[in-house]
């Protein structure tokens, strides 16, 4: 079995070849389709997402893999103790919207827990990665350094929300009176990113979600020292029925 460094080392090419397949397509007038559920899809996700799933059956052909376009078309796979879950192009509107706040995300779950992770944001070349119990780190342009969770400064929490799917009341209640400091509103699973990399100190998330959207940043966040979990505290689970999350927390260190 290849060593979760090496393993980390491929996807994360694996992640930039996809990147730079959007990239391409991001530069033309592309166009926008809706899916079942209504959600938008355009080539970019599809051709990102073949380009994922051709390199990981070649890395790990044992592997199962669940892909979010492969199960909007119908393909129903079962995940087994071990599997990839494959986001290709997350956050579509923020592609669609050319804010450049889109990732790649690709992460390997072992036993319903995250194990590694890659986030990556061709747009803005940012790349978070890690593997839970080694260390986490971002790469941008040609430097890549380690990250990690931080504790709430005294001025309050960095509360990090939703660009395209916030409900600024339901934060909120969420928070209670705790104090903030500063609310930043991004796209896509970079919001959970920016806690793993001690940008930010918090992220609700009171809305729906798939596996496939969360999963490489929960393992980013986990390997930085952070928590992804249900309202009530319990580590988010891998391998749900239907592949769809309760709303959740990613927290930092304090």
């Amino acid at each position: 079995m290849i060593d979760q460094q090496t393993l980390l080392d491929e996807v994360i090419h694996i992640a930039r070849q996809a990147g730079d397949v959007i990239m391409n397509i991001y530069a033309t007038d592309f166009t926008v389709r809706g899916k079942d559920d209504s959600s938008p899809v355009t080539e970019a996700d599809e051709k990102a997402e073949a380009v994922i799933l051709a390199a990981l059956r070649q890395l790990t052909p044992d592997i199962p893999i669940v892909a979010e376009e492969a199960a909007a078309a119908g393909e129903i796979v079962e995940p087994g103790d071990v599997f990839w879950l494959v986001d290709p192009l997350d956050g579509t509107k923020e592609f669609i919207n050319k804010n450049g706040e889109f990732t790649v995300n690709i992460a390997l779950i072992r036993n319903a827990a995250p194990a590694l992770g890659v986030v990556y944001a061709p747009a803005i070349e940012r790349l978070f990665a890690g593997v839970v119990g080694q260390g986490a780190f971002v790469e941008e342009g040609a430097e890549r350094r380690n990250i990690s969770v931080r504790q709430v400064p005294e001025a309050g929490f960095t509360v990090v929300a939703s660009r395209s799917h916030g409900d600024p009341e339901a934060l909120k209640a969420f928070m209670g009176g705790k104090p903030v400091a500063e609310l930043r509103n991004a796209g896509s699973s970079l919001k959970i990113c920016l806690v793993a990399a001690g940008e930010a100190d918090l992220y609700p998330r009171l809305g729906r979600t798939m596996e496939w959207d969360i999963a490489a940043g929960h393992a980013v966040a986990s390997a930085a020292g952070g928590r992804l979990t249900t309202l009530d505290g319990v580590e988010m689970g891998y391998g749900k029925p239907i592949f769809e999350n309760p709303h959740f927390v990613v927290w930092g260190a304090g």
